[in-house]
């Protein structure tokens, strides 16, 4: 008979640690069954408590959650038993529970209805509301792409009974970005394949979130293997791109990305595709004061130096020969590997070349063997 008192005691004792549960406290609890409308969630010693199974689906109408997991959620209800909510959902928030909502910080969901000036129009509940264009997002995207997209959002201002709404997406993603940050620095090493968001573009590069408000930074030069004049060429802000992590300087807190790097370096079939003496079709890619740039095939560019042209006898010299963006037959002249370096020459200029130096070096000769001829010549009488 005395095991019943002391369940009895134990229970009563625990019972009396059991703090008051109220309206908009925000509790945990592990999800224990999951039904076709709502779902069972043991909160300890308080008690289960029931949550709308739409409370736990993702954007596309998938469960995010399984028996088991724990979450988090406010309550909205404690008469009949708890009832709790991770978001109000859209069409069916009171304006009490917006206005529970503001002072909370609980998410609610929201439709975007469409881009105003300075932000968007956003449809919660039965309410109008207004997101500045700053407060969608993290990062900088076009207004139409938010259109008719379905957000939480945090209230951030209640104003005239909840007539004049004013609401933030990114207030919870930074929160989100903070919480993950840790997790995916110790994930960002040397050699790892990310995917991430494009930040901003410059003209330097483009700045690429990891996630949790990592950012690394993707050089024009690492965009691939063929010379890229312009990142926005490439990737816009907000593209998804999957990158390699470089290098990661923890003292400076910079991350290099590559995206060549993804794919293969076309220099590792050229000793099996070219060959000195080889003649290449190529496209002049730019004119420096030293040669021409040509590129025989993306990522692989030899050099038509300045000294593989004929003279000209125009004041702008071998440059005129050559302009970007033209087209011509090219010789290969020599090949380095290891300093992945390619000479070629203009064909014709190449047999002009070759022509005038022929010349030059015939002509000297010619003038010296005629005039020893002549000595000899003149020698000879004294001779006799």
């Amino acid at each position: 008979m005395s095991e019943p008192t002391e369940d009895f005691a134990a229970m009563f004792e625990a019972s009396l640690k059991v703090k008051r549960i109220e309206r908009g406290q925000t509790i945990e609890g592990t999800i224990v069954a999951i039904g076709p409308e709502v779902a069972f969630v043991d909160v300890g010693g308080k008690g289960e408590a029931t949550i709308d199974i739409d409370e736990l689906k993702d954007a596309e109408g998938d469960l995010e959650v399984a028996v088991g997991d724990r979450i988090q959620a406010m309550v909205m209800s404690t008469a009949g038993g708890l009832t709790l909510s991770r978001k109000l959902a859209r069409g069916a928030a009171t304006q009490r529970q917006l206005e529970d909502a503001f002072h909370t910080g609980l998410p609610v969901e929201g439709k975007v209805e469409r881009a105003v000036k300075g932000g968007y129009e956003v449809r919660i509940a039965r309410q109008r509301a207004f997101c500045p264009i700053s407060q969608i997002d993290t990062l900088r995207t076009d207004a139409p792409a938010h259109e008719g997209r379905v957000y939480a959002f945090r209230i951030i201002e209640y104003k005239e009974g909840g007539r004049n709404l004013v609401v933030s997406r990114r207030a919870l993603l930074e929160e989100e970005q903070r919480a993950r940050a840790a997790e995916v620095r110790r994930s960002i090493v040397a050699g790892a394949v990310m995917t991430g968001r494009v930040a901003s573009v410059r003209e330097f590069g483009v700045f690429v979130d990891l996630g949790g408000g990592v950012q690394g930074l993707l050089h024009v030069s690492e965009m691939g293997w063929s010379r890229v004049s312009d990142s926005s060429s490439v990737v816009k802000p907000g593209d998804e791109i999957t990158v390699k992590v470089l290098r990661v300087d923890e003292d400076k807190q910079k991350i290099s990305l590559g995206l060549k790097q993804l794919t293969a370096d076309p220099w590792s079939k050229v000793e099996a595709t070219y060959e000195i003496g080889q003649v290449c079709t190529g496209r002049v890619t730019r004119v420096v004061e030293f040669g021409a740039f040509v590129e025989l095939e993306p990522g692989v560019e030899g050099l038509a130096h300045a000294s593989t042209f004929a003279p000209t006898g125009r004041s702008a010299g071998w440059s005129t020969v050559v302009a970007s963006g033209m087209t011509g037959a090219f010789e290969i002249l020599s090949i380095d590997l290891e300093k992945k370096r390619i000479g070629v020459a203009l064909v014709h200029e190449a047999e002009e070349v070759r022509e005038y130096t022929e010349r030059r070096d015939v002509a000297p000769a010619e003038g010296f063997g005629s005039l020893a001829d002549k000595l000899r010549g003149a020698l000879k009488p004294r001779q006799t």
